[in-house]
C-alpha cells in the first residue's frame, strides 16, 4: 500500500525559548505580559501547519529573550547538532526578539548540519490585535523544511522576510518590521506563502562545541568626549570589543590604554556605525586612528558589528581558541 500523504511529510522540530511570542497576560483583567504560551500553544494558533510537516514541539525555556545566556544557547545547538545528525529536515527556535539577532548568530558560529535552522519571535504579543506570531511561525517552518534552505546555516523570518543570521540586526524597538540586515539586505522573502531566496552565503568557521572554559568579553563604545573610564577595570575581563567610531576611530586618550590591554589578552576593533567595515590604514591621524589602533595589537573586526564581534571572541575563548585562532577566525570577516 502507498504511504499516505502524511506520512511524506518533512519533520521539524519546534523548540520555544519564550519571549513574546509565548506571552500573555495571567486573565482576562488589566495586567503586564510575561511568558506563559508553550510550543504547542504556538503550533494550535497555525492550523495551516498540520499540512508542512511533522512537528515534534518542545519547551526548551519559557524565558524573555533578555533572561537568556550562552550556555542556553550551547545547550541548543548541542541538541540540534544530534537531532540534525539523526536526520531532522529543518528546525524552528522561537524566541524573544531583545536578544534574537545575538542567538542566531552564535547558533551559526556552533552549528554543524545542513537542516536549515529558522529563528523566530514576535513584536506582537499574542493578545494584541495584529499579532504576528502565527505568520512568523508558519513562514519559519516553511523555511525549515525547503530543500532551498539546506547549507544556509541559520537564518531569521520575520515579517515574511529571510536574514542571514550574520547580518541581521534589531533596528526598532517596536515596529513588526524591526529587523533588517544594514549593508547586504535579505537573503530572501516569503512570496506566496513560500521561500524565495535571492542569494546565498557561504557557511562561516564553526566555533566547536563543547563550550569548555569560562570567559568574560564586553563590549565598549566610544563616545564624542567619552574619557573610557570602563577601560581602567577592564584588566579583569578575557576579551574585549571596542565599538568605535566610523571606520574605527577612539579618542587619542583611549589609545594607550588599549594598546596596553591588548598586550594581554584580545581587543577586537569594530565600528559603531551598523554597517561598513574597519578600515586598514586609510587614516593615520595619531593616537586613535585605525593605523595606530592596529599598529598596538588591536584585532581588526572587520564587517562585524560589536555585538556580533563580542559573540565571536567570545565562543572562541570558550572554545580553548588560541591567538592565532582568533585572529584567523576575525580576518574572514574583512
Amino acid at each position: 500500500m502507498d504511504p499516505s500523504p502524511r506520512a511524506q511529510l518533512p519533520s521539524a522540530l519546534v523548540l520555544s525559548l519564550g519571549g513574546t511570542i509565548a506571552m500573555a497576560a495571567p486573565g482576562a483583567g488589566p495586567g503586564g505580559v510575561a511568558p506563559r504560551l508553550t510550543a504547542e500553544d504556538l503550533v494550535a494558533a497555525v492550523p495551516e501547519l498540520t499540512e508542512e510537516a511533522e512537528l515534534e514541539l518542545r519547551d526548551f525555556r519559557k524565558i524573555p529573550g533578555a533572561w537568556l545566556e550562552i550556555d542556553d544557547i550551547a545547550a541548543v545547538a548541542e541538541l540540534l547538532n544530534k537531532q540534525a545528525a539523526e536526520g531532522t529536515t529543518g528546525f524552528v527556535i522561537t524566541q524573544g526578539t531583545d536578544t534574537l539577532e545575538e542567538v542566531a548568530y552564535l547558533l551559526d558560529l556552533l552549528y554543524e548540519g545542513a537542516a536549515p535552522v529558522v529563528v523566530t519571535g514576535a513584536m506582537r504579543h499574542a493578545q494584541m490585535a495584529g499579532a504576528d506570531g502565527p505568520a512568523n511561525v508558519l513562514a519559519a517552518v516553511r523555511t525549515a523544511v525547503s530543500p532551498q534552505a539546506r547549507e544556509m546555516g541559520v537564518l531569521v523570518a520575520l515579517a515574511d522576510e529571510l536574514h542571514a543570521a550574520r547580518h541581521v540586526q534589531k533596528i526598532h524597538s517596536t515596529s513588526p518590521s524591526a529587523f533588517s540586515s544594514p549593508g547586504a539586505g535579505p537573503v530572501g522573502f516569503l512570496i506566496e506563502g513560500r521561500p524565495r531566496f535571492q542569494f546565498a552565503l557561504p557557511r562561516q568557521p564553526r566555533v566547536e562545541l563543547p563550550l569548555i572554559r569560562p570567559a568574560s568579553v564586553e563590549v565598549i563604545e566610544a563616545t564624542l568626549g567619552g574619557e573610557g573610564a570602563f577601560l581602567d577595570a577592564a584588566s579583569s575581563l578575557d576579551g574585549l570589543v571596542v565599538a568605535a567610531f566610523g571606520a574605527g576611530h577612539v579618542p587619542r586618550t583611549w589609545a594607550p590604554r588599549l594598546g596596553n590591554l591588548a598586550s594581554r589578552f584580545p581587543v577586537v576593533l569594530t565600528s559603531r556605525t551598523g554597517a561598513g567595515s574597519v578600515l586598514t590604514g586609510t587614516y593615520d591621524f595619531g593616537p586613535g586612528s585605525e593605523t595606530d589602533l592596529l599598529g598596538r595589537g588591536l584585532i581588526n573586526g572587520g564587517r562585524l558589528e560589536p555585538r556580533k564581534a563580542r559573540l565571536l571572541l567570545l565562543a572562541l575563548l570558550r572554545s580553548g581558541a588560541d591567538q592565532t585562532t582568533i585572529q584567523a577566525a576575525f580576518a574572514a570577516h574583512r
